[in-house]
């Protein structure tokens, strides 16, 4: 008993030992926010912020959109997911120069869980309710699912942390990280082929899955709608038109054509005025209810179902996040802890789980266009976060009329910088042959199997080439 006693007091005078010097140390160690906000030059950083935030909107509205369709959930989910994570870890985050939210790897995770226990013929039109914003009970079910895989992915995340692994990043070289996001941008390509075709194509998943669906297209090649394969074409070619002469004459023009916003702006007006939906058949996002949704809890009953794919969605998301963090530190200059940023990743999934989102990671395309816009800090996605709210109070009912196809080629062009990753070989082959060796099989298995399997079979085989070359 005394020595019981004797333990309470040590721990009870190291306690109040901790003066405020350690208190505003663990502080700023768990909410970096507060070590560079005060420090934050106003005349100096405001204006590039705003200019990327501003820009950054346009594609976390499109990208939301879209990646919420390929959760197989409403689209009005994805833009909260544009919201409240990067919201959150503007806070928490150590990347400065990271843009989090919807992301496309994710999403088609998330996406198995959903079919997998609220398939697509058990949909139901009864109504049901998010506060004022009224959704299908079918819909419901469905977002349920998606928020537990967020909400237990972002509880792996967060233990992950606690449990300090965030060193086991040593595991992830770059062949495996850029072969696995270069597998899972083609798995996205896959899954937007069917809107750019206007085809009405079953939900195929597990191995092969992605060689299944080109099969299918190939045996209904009958089902292509004309009039929506040439709306995706001409979409798609004045995407990257564009983009290429923005990125060859920046610095003639010293801005940037919003091209994503005016194709979208346009061909939505050109779809209202001309019928295009009853008169071309084609498909458009449809309604979408205004507002942000009362706080609920996901469906906890399906967390043991959904395990498997939490677990992906956790060391994925983490993965490709931790890597930009990397990125956006070596280029500015400031530190990064991993372990902060599996707790800040976390918290962006927890909390956003309870307010209907999808899960979410950081976003290549996104963090790269922060690059080259200027951006100095995460205000630009602060900022990015005000006016996608203001799209959701104002502008959605407008959305209505966006075409299907054009929103699958803002995703395709979009994922540019992910499928540019081809060119990597060539350095590989003439770096280290092992190391290219390591990149084509980690592609092969990726698009075979999914992501998370890529990343897995990435990191034990690149353990077992190190092996071997040790014992050479």
């Amino acid at each position: 008993m005394s020595c019981r006693k004797s333990y309470f007091r040590t721990q009870l005078k190291q306690i109040s030992s901790i003066g405020c010097s350690e208190i505003k140390a663990w502080c700023l160690g768990r909410i970096p926010i507060l070590e560079w906000a005060p420090k934050y030059d106003l005349r100096q950083n405001l204006i590039p912020d705003c200019i990327s935030g501003t820009m950054l909107t346009v594609h976390q509205v499109a990208h939301g959109l879209a990646f919420a369709v390929m959760s197989s959930v409403h689209p009005m989910f994805g833009l909260y997911g544009s919201v409240f994570p990067p919201l959150i870890y503007a806070i928490f985050g150590m990347g400065r120069h990271v843009s989090t939210g919807t992301f496309a790897i994710t999403s088609l995770i998330s996406a198995s869980a959903v079919e997998k226990l609220v398939p697509s013929n058990n949909g139901t039109a009864s109504n049901g309710s998010l506060g004022d914003v009224a959704i299908s009970d079918f819909e419901m079910q469905r977002i349920g699912v998606a928020a537990a895989v967020t909400f237990l992915g972002g509880v792996i995340q967060m233990s992950m942390s606690l449990l300090q692994l965030g060193c086991a990043t040593f595991l992830l070289s770059e062949p495996v990280v850029s072969a696995m996001t270069t597998g899972a941008a083609t798995h996205v390509v896959t899954s937007q082929v069917k809107f750019l075709l206007g085809m009405k194509i079953p939900y195929i998943s597990g191995p092969l899955g992605m060689f299944y669906i080109y099969i299918y297209i190939f045996k209904n090649i009958n089902m292509i709608q004309i009039s929506v394969l040439l709306l995706s074409l001409l979409s798609l070619t004045v995407l990257i038109l564009t983009k290429e002469l923005n990125e060859k004459y920046i610095k003639q023009i010293k801005f940037v054509i919003p091209i994503d916003l005016i194709l979208m702006t346009v061909t939505s007006l050109a779809c209202y005025f001309a019928n295009m939906e009853e008169d071309y058949g084609i498909e458009v996002i449809g309604y979408i209810p205004k507002g942000i949704p009362l706080p609920q809890a996901p469906a906890m009953d399906v967390l043991q179902e959904v395990m498997v794919e939490a677990f992906s969605v956790a060391l994925v998301g983490y993965a490709v996040s931790i890597f930009l963090a990397y990125n956006s530190a070596r280029r500015f200059k400031y530190p990064v802890s991993e372990n902060q940023e599996l707790f800040a990743h976390g918290l962006s999934n927890i909390i956003p789980s309870f307010v209907f989102c999808i899960p979410n990671a950081g976003a290549p395309a996104r963090t790269f266009l922060l690059y080259s816009r200027g951006a100095q800090t995460q205000v630009a996605c602060l900022v990015s976060c005000f006016l996608v709210l203001l799209v959701i109070y104002f502008i959605v009912p407008f959305l209505y009329w966006l075409p299907m196809c054009v929103l699958a080629s803002v995703i395709i062009v979009g994922l540019k910088g992910m499928l540019r990753q081809f060119l990597d070989l060539k350095k590989y082959w003439n770096v280290d042959k092992f190391d290219w060796v390591i990149w084509i099989c980690t592609y092969v298995v990726t698009i075979c199997f999914a992501a998370n399997i890529g990343l897995l079979f990435g990191v034990v085989f690149n353990i077992a080439v190190g092996a071997y070359r040790l014992t050479k």
